[in-house]
């Protein structure tokens, strides 16, 4: 008889997914979020969720339905060498260049400038503490047999103990009423889909992907290993860890709005979150924060380093190995952390609007592709007219500076005039309409070719 999880295991298998999830950014931009939509907090929230949240859950459930071996698998249907520059381009960004980096850098400035001297240099300081942080990650990431004890068991539910004691006051106690809170400008025009769009900033759809991997080898590694048993464990342990994802996401969004109550708008969500724990638990709010994000960051990059070691050993079976990729991860985010927080968030948007809408089409061609068959023409119609239009989001994000000296903004304002959705960030929603249009056709009227012939 096929063994089945039991319901504790499915509760662990979801703290873990939720601990690898949670990092950095899904602290730092809900809260923000919240001080800046004010009353207007519940569209914003709705349209968060959905990338937030919606999309990742998707992710994890495509990866699993699909019977796939991982990402590079996955992609593979659209072609080859499209799977190779996707594979490597979304584990690099979840990975040592984006998310990684960031994980050391926000309980850096959230937790530990606040306890330095005011006004000084912190250069030395961040090295040291990222130096400190990657050693870390790195004793963990050497033991990747042992990720669902660290990060489901041990990580985790220490995290949730820190947070929950800083958002349950906070809701209990409010620092104003949301209601009276004004929005700014962004959020009172269009609050849902600016919501949507901050969602891209946690990475999530894209680690979905990533992660969903994971999942699968640690239920395997439980005893279940009919494909069809996989699929539904998949689907339940993701269902757990959303549910848990959302209610902190309303919670920590609430928080950061009713603050305005109190506290004028900042210029980031960590300094709103600092602001909330020294209002209620006064000198000890430093510490309990730092505690708070540090263990979500550490969690988080442990998951992320072992997912991108395991990948690009699959992908470049070499003398390196997964340990020698895990150390050379964790170096590459050490260099990148030193950089420092503002640097990494304003360098990741362009690439997060570029492969986003490439891994919402991927992932819903996934979860449809029954009825089309699978065929990759399908897969690879739409992802060319994705990844056309994407471009020009990804310039349209560039730092305003670069896009000058490039000569790049004549292309924004002609996207901005032909391409429908664009002004929201949703430019590639028509084209990859167009796409499905046409990959559709094509396989009703011609006969079906082998996978891996596209681009």
């Amino acid at each position: 008889m096929q063994p089945k999880l039991k319901g504790i295991q499915y509760l662990t298998i979801a703290s873990m997914l939720f601990g690898l999830f949670f990092g950095a950014g899904n602290l730092i931009f809900p809260v923000q979020m919240g001080q800046q939509a004010g009353r207007e907090i519940w569209p914003a929230v709705g349209g968060f969720l959905v990338t937030g949240v919606g999309l990742p859950l998707l992710g994890v459930i495509a990866l699993g339905l699909s019977r796939c071996n991982g990402l590079a698998q996955l992609s593979s249907r659209v072609g080859r060498r499209y799977s190779l520059f996707f594979t490597c381009a979304l584990y690099l960004t979840i990975g040592p260049f984006f998310a990684i980096p960031r994980c050391a850098t926000v309980p850096f400035e959230v937790g530990m400038i606040p306890l330095l001297s005011q006004g000084g240099e912190h250069n030395l300081a961040l090295v040291i503490f990222s130096l400190a942080f990657f050693l870390a990650v790195l004793w963990f990431s050497l033991r990747p047999g042992k990720i669902l004890t660290w990060v489901g068991k041990v990580l985790n539910p220490l995290f949730l103990l820190f947070l929950g004691a800083l958002m349950v006051t906070a809701l209990l106690h409010p620092l104003g009423n949301i209601q009276q809170i004004e929005p700014v400008e962004a959020y009172a025009d269009s609050a849902f889909f600016k919501g949507f769009l901050e969602g891209y900033n946690t990475m999530d759809a894209l680690a979905g992907l990533a992660f969903g991997i994971v999942v699968v080898n640690v239920i395997r590694g439980l005893g279940v290993q009919e494909p069809g048993e996989i699929a539904r464990s998949t689907v339940k342990a993701g269902l757990l860890s959303s549910v848990i994802m959302a209610a902190i996401y309303i919670a920590v969004t609430a928080a950061g709005a009713q603050s305005r109550g109190s506290y004028p708008l900042n210029t980031n969500g960590g300094e709103t979150l600092l602001l909330i724990a020294n209002h209620y638990f006064g000198s000890a709010g430093g510490a309990i924060l730092a505690g708070t994000v540090t263990f979500a960051c550490l969690k988080t990059a442990v998951g992320l380093i072992t997912s991108c070691g395991t990948t690009f050993h699959e992908l470049f079976p070499s003398r390196v190995g997964y340990r020698g990729w895990a150390v050379l991860f964790c170096l590459i985010s050490f260099l990148v952390a030193t950089l420092g927080l503002e640097a990494i968030v304003a360098y990741s948007l362009p690439v997060l609007m570029f492969l986003y809408p490439l891994a919402i089409t991927l992932i819903l061609l996934t979860l449809f592709g029954r009825f089309f068959g699978n065929d990759p023409r399908v897969y690879t119609w739409v992802t060319f007219f994705t990844l056309a239009a994407a471009l020009f989001d990804f310039v349209k994000s560039l730092p305003a500076s670069l896009r000058s000296f490039l000569h790049l903004d004549g292309l924004v304002e002609l996207a901005n005039k032909y391409l429908p959705f664009f002004s929201l960030g949703l430019g590639w929603l028509i084209p990859a309409a167009i796409g499905l249009v046409i990959g559709v056709v094509i396989h009703l009227s011609l006969p079906a070719r082998q996978s891996g012939e596209g681009i």
